[in-house]
């Protein structure tokens, strides 16, 4: 660690994406210690003080903030990074943005298109150096569909088809709202599963098969209404329990796409598959370290899928890690998104997807939300999703 520079970290939220974030900042200097830069947990920040200097003294933070703004404020922070609740990405990112920090964001960006391209519009006045965290792009497994799909393998793409599927809300007497329940109140997510999950599939798919030029959607809210913690009545509940949307994509592909929270034995089912002219891909969340691949050009008496296990030291990411056969997991991934930050400091390259590139997976959600209330094909208005 001698000799390196430092990137003082200023982390706003300390729940489940608090952790995934940290954890990747603790670790990326062991595996990957070629790299100039190094994480310094400078400061945490929740509103509950007991909360957060708990949360600080188990992963070493060096101080603690009540008050978002305090942490932007300090001149001993250099990358601010967002992982309260959608409703506050805007206004925290923006400010810090105007402070000339450096802004890493969890997904979704924003609760809505207009907040995201506020947002974007005051990365670009302030030039400062940002990224959202749309980390399943650094599984190796994925990385390596991603290689394949450039290199030309498939040929041309028919179809592109992804599901992200849960099954924790079907509880009726969940409440919404709340410290941990947030993901259910309409005013603090801005949608249910399209931005929770169907964002994830939507970036994904996009940087393996180009953007999505229109969608047609249906959603469906199967709890109408839930006790909100805040207030203790029961009110409406606004976001999607369900989404399933077809697409065109610009390359003429077609895309079907379906999340739910009501998938019942499903925690965290999330796979997709691609189908071309000479070869196919798919891959699934739960065996993370595999990718399946059939090539038609087989001699046909061995023609079929075959399972491409990714732990090999020429595979992506993976020299960094054990000997070949030995498998990473999801965590990871986060660690590989530090790691791909700290590199775009030394060689001043965006690291993708930056703000702009997650606008445009804004611009989608926003679109699947219309089309399904407006019962219509909607245009998405994607311009470039070349990151």
């Amino acid at each position: 660690m001698r000799n390196k520079k430092e990137l003082r970290i200023g982390l706003i939220g300390c729940g489940f994406m608090g952790r995934t974030h940290t954890n990747g900042y603790k670790r990326v200097g062991d595996f990957f210690p070629e790299l100039e830069y190094r994480p310094v947990l400078k400061a945490v920040c929740s509103r509950s003080e007991d909360k957060v200097r708990s949360f600080a003294d188990q992963w070493g933070y060096e101080s603690i903030e009540t008050d978002w703004k305090k942490v932007i404020a300090r001149d001993d922070i250099d990358a601010v990074d967002i992982c309260a609740p959608n409703n506050m990405h805007a206004e925290i990112a923006i400010a810090a943005a105007e402070a000339g920090k450096m802004i890493l964001c969890e997904k979704p960006l924003a609760r809505t298109l207009a907040e995201a391209e506020e947002m974007v519009g005051a990365i670009k006045k302030a030039g400062v150096k940002n990224t959202v965290w749309y980390n399943y792009r650094r599984i190796p497994a994925v990385t390596l569909a991603k290689q394949i799909i450039d290199s030309g393998k498939l040929g041309r793409v028919f179809h592109y088809r992804a599901n992200f599927l849960q099954d924790w809300t079907i509880n009726p007497e969940l409440p919404q709202g709340g410290e941990a329940l947030w993901r259910l109140d309409v005013d603090a997510a801005g949608s249910g599963v399209t931005g929770d999950l169907l964002a994830h599939c939507i970036d994904t798919a996009m940087w393996l098969n180009g953007g999505i030029v229109d969608v047609s959607a249906v959603t469906e809210t199967f709890v109408k209404e839930r006790i909100h913690q805040a207030s203790g009545k029961v009110q409406k509940v606004g976001i999607d329990d369900a989404c399933i949307f077809h697409c065109h994509f610009e390359n003429g592909s077609l895309g079907l796409f379906e999340s739910t929270r009501y998938a019942r034995g499903h925690k965290a089912l999330y796979t997709f598959e691609i189908n071309g002219e000479h070869a196919s891909l798919r891959w699934d969340l739960h065996d993370l370290n595999r990718l399946e691949y059939f090539d038609h050009a087989d001699d046909s008496i061995v023609r079929g899928w075959r399972t491409i296990h990714v732990t090999d030291g020429d595979q992506p990411y993976m020299d960094k890690w054990w000997v070949p056969g030995l498998s990473i997991g999801y965590e990871h991934s986060f660690v590989h998104q530090v790691a791909d930050f700290l590199k775009s400091l030394e060689t001043g390259m965006p690291c993708a997807p930056t703000f702009k590139d997650a606008l445009e997976t804004q611009k989608v959600c926003e679109a699947v939300l219309t089309s399904a209330s407006s019962k219509s094909w909607k245009e998405t208005g994607v311009e470039d999703f070349a990151s």
